[in-house]
């Protein structure tokens, strides 16, 4: 592949570039009064290096297929990257720039993937970029070995990533790291910006680590640069990375914070609050820029940066001619590639989807998944995921599939470890990337370790699926540590992320589906460890009414005295329960709710008729904590829920103990009747 000539020399254009980058960051920053100028004044020079002679990148199309991606982990040296952005022509002005941090701006604090031409991620909270830059890597590596032929090479690029001291002190960034070494990421390469500052002052109060070990340690090349600023000293590092065909690379670059300043560079101060107009003044001085002009960007600069136009519409136009080369030689590859790469799903996927019948139960739901699971995945190529180290549990294999590894990057069965938090945040990297649809799987209490990777996936309106199993106090033996009860309202509170808990193996069928079908936002599905009861559909309600995210599964013989809702497990209890009432001649109507989110999207007389206005008596059944259930239980309601810890014991035991029971749901039935 032709990739931009890192050859050259040091130029006075170069440094008037560098020097433009370091000037519109303090500028942007001086204007919005808020922001990280310490960081941009230091990094400069690698990002001018990478951008300018390194990376493939078409500024007039920033998603073409075999473009290098770029990850700010550090993501509050933001303004460094709005600013290279603009020097190499892409869609972001000098207006764009005045407006840094402004309402509606198309240069927020942190960059956001989707909402800045040219930012492929959403980074801010420290550790997620280097993480996600791993699943990158990932989707990289898997796609060029599906896809590339000998002689046609349509997949060959390489995943670049910027990370501070925050990033690398942040327990993430070890298991990212972890994993990228065992499995042989060559194309991933990372700058560490080794400033050793942090807000609190010198990294040296906390952080006395031998980085270059640790990396060494994890199976990566580590790389040295002694002075940020030698720009020759950069690219010859990055040569050596990239040259590297068996291991990621670090980079660990010295700079400092502030460079430039003259009473700010090396100092706390200036990571987090800016510079000040006369501080501003004098470091542009030092640098050379005109002290006393705001967002000045000078003609030399411009016509060197604005170069990259012309090398990525080469890049990207002889990867074009390649592409349809390859597309006469293997013309079903090409069209799937094409497929893969725009997220569109494969002609029925969900052909093959078990129906489940009563007499195939009791079965957990989470067997269920599996099943189903493996049926998609025949239909559907592109989905490859795994879990941390609980494959057997959360029957996440694919099977027939090979383990993903340095000598199967083909392979769909994703082995994450004991690493739930990288899992996460590597699962959404991996969608960004394109080609592949990620899955990652763990014990829904361990849901906690990975919640800011799951966060961004809603913040990145990423399709992400979240296989999480052993639902509820049924975990049995492995007592509270094991057994989730706030996890559940927890996951509900994190904004587009729809949570799924299905009550038997048919909707957790219609659960897949969803999961699937879903374009903007990450699903988790919620599933058992313990089996349960495949209702019999031709009794009760479709299972397809989980799209809907409630439905009436068993109505009442006439109008109904109460409603009692449930998800999961407890809807099996709701039912039991329905028949006792009767028998006792109260009318109840069971109403499974799998997916609130799903159902406060539905329209307003939807929601009215499944739970009428006109019967205000409700009782709510789930085995988690109230919270989220008392908007549909109102006033006159109840919710049997479990809203303290939980205890070692037989499953049954444990659930029986804490109320959930058919005759106990039938009693506070009664009470509210009464």
């Amino acid at each position: 592949m032709k990739k931009p000539d890192p050859a050259g020399n040091l130029e006075d254009t170069e440094l008037a570039s560098i020097n433009t980058i370091r000037a519109l960051s303090m500028d942007a920053i001086e204007n919005a009064a808020s922001g990280h100028p310490g960081a941009p004044l230091g990094m400069a020079p690698a990002a001018y290096v990478l951008w300018r002679h390194f990376m493939a990148h078409n500024p007039k199309n920033s998603a073409w297929p075999d473009r290098d991606r770029f990850v700010l982990s550090a993501g509050h040296a933001s303004m460094m990257l709005y600013a290279v952005l603009h020097l190499c022509g892409y869609d972001v002005s000098i207006d764009d720039l005045k407006k840094f941090r402004q309402y509606g701006s198309r240069t927020p604090g942190h960059p956001e993937a989707g909402h800045t031409p040219g930012v492929e991620i959403t980074t801010g909270p420290l550790g997620q970029g280097i993480a996600s830059a791993v699943g990158f890597a990932m989707a990289e590596s898997h796609m060029a070995a599906v896809f590339n032929r000998p002689g046609h090479e349509v997949v060959d690029h390489y995943t670049y990533v910027m990370c501070g001291d925050g990033d690398l002190m942040e327990g993430i960034s070890q298991e990212a790291a972890s994993l990228a070494g065992h499995l042989g990421l060559s194309k991933l390469i990372c700058i560490y910006d080794d400033n050793q500052i942090s807000i609190e002052g010198s990294t040296d109060i906390t952080f006395t680590e031998d980085v270059s070990r640790r990396f060494s340690a994890c199976g990566w090349q580590v790389l040295e640069v002694a002075d940020g600023n030698d720009t020759e000293d950069i690219r010859r590092a990055v040569q050596e990375a990239r040259a590297d065909n068996n291991r990621p690379s670090m980079v660990v670059m010295r700079t400092h914070i502030a460079y430039g300043s003259p009473n700010k560079q090396g100092s706390a101060d200036a990571h987090g609050a800016p510079l000040g107009e006369e501080e501003v003044r004098l470091t542009k001085q030092f640098l050379g820029c005109p002290a006393d002009s705001l967002f000045c960007v000078p003609d030399s600069a411009i016509a060197h940066m604005r170069q990259c136009i012309e090398n990525g519409q080469e890049a990207e136009s002889d990867w074009n001619q390649r592409f349809a080369d390859y597309q006469k030689a293997f013309p079903e590859l090409a069209a799937e590639f094409q497929r893969r790469m725009a997220h569109e799903p494969a002609q029925g996927w969900d052909a093959d989807i078990p129906v489940f019948a009563p007499e195939d139960g009791p079965m957990a739901t989470r067997k269920a998944s599996g099943a189903v699971l493996n049926a998609i995945a025949g239909k559907m190529p592109e989905l490859l995921g795994g879990s941390a180290d609980l494959a057997p549990s959360n029957k996440t294999l694919i099977n027939g599939e090979r383990d993903f590894g340095k000598q199967s990057y083909d392979g769909r069965n994703i082995r994450f470890g004991v690493r739930e938090h990288a899992m996460g945040a590597i699962v959404n990297g991996m969608w960004l990337h394109g080609g592949v649809r990620p899955f990652g799987g763990t014990f829904l209490v361990f849901s906690d370790y990975m919640r800011p990777a799951v966060r961004l996936a809603a913040l990145m309106n990423v399709p992400a699926v979240y296989v999480f199993t052993h639902d509820s106090l049924a975990v049995g033996e492995d007592g509270p540590t094991h057994q989730p009860v706030e996890h559940l309202a927890a996951l509900r509170a994190i904004p587009r992320l729809f949570v799924v808990r299905p009550a038997d193996a048919n909707e957790t069928a219609e659960a897949w589906k969803m999961a699937i079908s879903a374009a903007d936002h990450p699903t988790a599905l919620i599933l058992s460890r313990q089996g349960l009861p495949v209702f019999d559909r031709n009794r009760l309600a479709p299972a397809e009414g989980l799209q809907n995210g409630a439905y009436v599964i068993s109505d009442a013989q006439g109008s109904p005295d109460i409603l009692i809702l449930a998800s999961g497990s407890e809807v099996a209890l709701a039912v039991e329960a329905q028949q006792i009432l009767t028998e006792k001649g109260k009318q109840a109507r069971v109403v499974s709710m799998p997916c609130m989110e799903r159902f406060e999207q539905m329209p307003a007389d939807y929601k009215n008729q499944i739970l009428p206005p006109d019967v205000p008596v409700r009782l709510a059944v789930e085995a988690g904590i109230s919270q989220g259930w008392h908007k549909y239980t109102g006033t006159r309601g109840a919710v049997i829920s479990v809203d303290d810890f939980g205890a070692s014991g037989k499953g049954g035991r444990v659930m029986a103990e804490y109320g959930f029971t058919a005759g106990n749901v039938v009693e506070k039935a009664l009470e509210l009747l009464d």
